[in-house]
C-alpha cells in the first residue's frame, strides 16, 4: 500500500453523502453532501456542488459551494463568487469574492481566532460606535 503524502487531497465526490465527524491533517475537498463537524489541521475546500450543514474549523477554508454552519479558519477563509455561507465566521484573514453570499456574524484579524480574545461579535443591528467602544 502506498504511503499518503501530505500534499495529497482527499476528495468526497459529488455523489457522496456523509454524516458525522471528519478530522484530518492534510487537505480535503467536499463535492457532495456533508453533515456534522470538520476539524482539520490543513485545508478544507467546499466545492461548487457541495452542500454542507457543518461546523468547520481548519487552518484554511475555501467555500465555493453551500455551507450552513459556523466556519473558523485559523489562517484564512476564502468565499468564492459561488459561495453561500449561512453562519458565523472567524478568520485571521478573510477574502470575499464579488457575488458571494454571506449571512452571519464575522470576526476577522490576528486576534480573531484566539479562544479568549478580547474582541467579541457585535450584532450588526443597532451597532453604533458608542455601543462597540469606538472613540469619538
Amino acid at each position: 500500500m502506498a504511503e499518503m503524502r501530505p500534499t495529497e487531497t482527499t476528495v468526497l465526490g459529488p455523489d457522496t453523502r456523509f454524516k458525522g465527524e471528519m478530522a484530518f491533517d492534510g487537505a480535503a475537498k467536499i463535492l457532495g453532501r456533508f453533515e456534522g463537524t470538520i476539524n482539520a489541521n490543513g485545508e478544507i475546500e467546499i466545492g461548487p456542488t457541495a452542500k454542507c450543514k457543518a461546523v468547520i474549523e481548519a487552518s484554511s477554508v475555501v467555500v465555493d459551494g453551500t455551507v450552513e454552519g459556523n466556519v473558523t479558519g485559523r489562517e484564512k477563509v476564502k468565499l468564492t463568487a459561488n459561495a453561500k455561507l449561512h453562519g458565523d465566521l472567524i478568520a485571521k484573514t478573510l477574502v470575499i469574492a464579488e457575488g458571494a453570499a454571506f449571512v452571519g456574524h464575522c470576526r476577522v484579524g490576528p486576534d480573531a481566532t484566539r479562544a479568549n480574545g478580547s474582541s467579541s461579535m457585535v450584532e450588526s443591528k443597532g451597532a453604533t460606535p458608542e455601543k462597540v467602544g469606538a472613540r469619538k
